[in-house]
């Protein structure tokens, strides 16, 4: 089991999302008051390029062990502060398959959906900071470490230090790709 150590929203289109006491997941919407709320896409390169799309990411989770990673290297980040609405501890998020449900306190289950594809704001934030969370591997295929999308299958109310239960789908799993 891990932990939520952090929970953040924002009604406006802006880089960072404040830290709150609690965020509120709406079934089939995302985040209660969130600027990316919605059944259909509401990130602004994905609306210039279909805007009836599917709502793939209606809550981002970061893992808290990125930051510590960060913090090592130079980079100081807190949570929110890249985009997240939950930050995790505790959970090998990226290694997650897709389909995977996490219950996140009493109430709230989201479904993961996929990785997301960090873009060149994140260097405006903290240079070099992109290819911290961009890579490639040894066989010289992209890496994405900068958190996971999902869509919100129950609602209810997340605060920090609520668990998160693991469920995984049946197998066989498909790896996480972006969304």
């Amino acid at each position: 089991m891990g932990v939520v150590t952090a929970v953040c929203r924002n009604e406006e289109y802006t880089f960072t999302k404040p830290q709150r006491e609690c965020i509120t997941l709406l079934a089939g919407l995302g985040v209660e008051g969130d600027v990316h709320q919605g059944v259909t896409v509401k990130h602004r390169s994905r609306v210039a390029q279909d805007p009836t799309q599917p709502n793939l990411r209606q809550v981002h989770l970061m893992h808290a062990e990125l930051f510590d990673e960060l913090r090592e290297k130079g980079f100081a980040v807190e949570p929110g502060q890249i985009g997240e609405n939950i930050t995790t501890r505790g959970i090998d998020l990226l290694g997650l398959p897709t389909g995977t449900l996490l219950h996140l306190g009493a109430e709230a289950v989201v479904e993961v959906t996929g990785l997301r594809n960090p873009c060149l704001q994140i260097d405006g934030f903290s240079k070099g900071l992109l290819k911290e969370v961009v890579g490639r591997d040894a066989e010289g295929e992209l890496v994405r470490r900068a958190g996971i999308m999902s869509i919100v299958l129950a609602g209810g109310v997340v605060r920090p230090g609520d668990e998160i239960r693991v469920e995984l789908p049946a197998l066989p799993h498909r790896p996480l790709e972006k969304v």
